[in-house]
């Protein structure tokens, strides 16, 4: 599916009038992160590239759960028209603290208003007894932490009524006490929640940066088949060479690299077809002429036009240095 320029402050009323979607929508293709800051830019461009979007639905709920003015008519006539994914930032899955359900009805009731079908959230934690921390910080790696956070997620998915996909985080240290990898734990946990994988490229990229491991040798470490959703973004090198996952920035080749990488795998799992699987351009600030975010839209088109299922074994030969399981 692909989108139509949309002014809108000429549009919201004719959106609110309309209920274009039934029933919740199920994107495909290559997408882009929706950002206030992004929509008077949007409201002149060409967004025929773009074939879904994302929002996290905190950054436009108060704290009673509601959203109105003029961001709310802007917001609704582009979910009147076009695909949405809501990707979540507070749940804080792997949190001690008492589990946020108001949240999680105020989500519900975010993606029936706006016809929004899949939710994704971190596999991490950002609050606890005293309140939300600001930051993603890693779960312990342990068998312990495995049952904790997937009980917590089957009561996720129990008050949603579907299954939630979970993102693989970047992190910037190893918790103490894990008695698993970090690969380990995602399939651990994803097998005794069964949830759906939320699977961030990049995030892979800068943690092998930062710990020294081969990106693409753990991305075959990872529970692949269960991929409902995709991540790739931009992120800062400081001047000792430690990599931040910042949003601020171009997507590099090796994280490119292994986007095309993750769609063949993906492909030789499980049968489908990369376009088939929604992909997200994620850009949070430093915002370049929204000409470079659709060209950076469009590469992922292509990434996901040039894989075909039939060519893993042709993938498997110039990728004879990895092992696909």
């Amino acid at each position: 599916m692909t989108l139509s320029t949309v002014t809108p402050a000429v549009t919201a009323t004719t959106a609110l009038a309309s209920n274009a979607f039934s029933a919740p929508t199920s994107p495909t293709g290559a997408g882009l992160g929706f950002r206030r800051e992004l929509l008077p830019a949007m409201g002149q461009a060409d967004l025929s590239a773009i074939d879904f979007f994302e929002i996290s639905p905190e950054n436009w709920l108060n704290s009673s759960g509601k959203m109105g003015g003029q961001y709310a008519k802007m917001l609704r006539a582009f979910t009147e028209r076009y695909p949405f994914v809501c990707h979540g930032l507070s749940l804080s899955i792997g949190s001690t603290a008492e589990l946020d359900i108001k949240l999680l009805n105020n989500v519900k009731t975010f993606m029936q208003t706006h016809n929004i079908g899949l939710y994704t959230e971190h596999l991490s934690w950002c609050s606890d007894e005293a309140g939300h921390l600001y930051d993603l910080l890693p779960i312990p790696c342990t068998s312990e932490a495995v049952y904790w956070v997937a009980d917590r997620i089957k009561r996720a998915q129990d008050i949603l009524g579907q299954q939630i996909g979970f993102e693989n985080a970047s992190y910037y240290f190893v918790p103490a006490h894990s008695d698993m990898s970090d690969a380990e734990f995602i399939s651990a946990v994803a097998e005794e929640a069964d949830c759906l994988l939320h699977l961030d490229v990049n995030n892979i990229y800068v943690n092998s940066q930062n710990f020294g491991f081969d990106p693409h040798k753990y991305l075959r470490q990872l529970p692949l088949e269960r991929t409902c959703y995709l991540h790739v973004a931009g992120h800062y090198v400081e001047d000792d060479g430690f990599v931040v996952d910042t949003h601020g920035n171009t997507v590099i080749d090796p994280v490119w690299a292994l986007l095309a990488d993750a769609y063949a795998l993906i492909e030789f799992k499980t049968g489908k077809a990369a376009s088939t699987l929604p992909t997200c351009l994620e850009r949070d600030f430093n915002f370049p002429d929204f000409r470079d975010l659709t060209a950076e839209v469009e590469h992922i088109r292509a990434l996901q036009n040039d894989t075909c299922p039939t060519s893993a074994l042709a993938f498997q030969h110039k990728e004879s240095h990895h092992v696909l399981s």
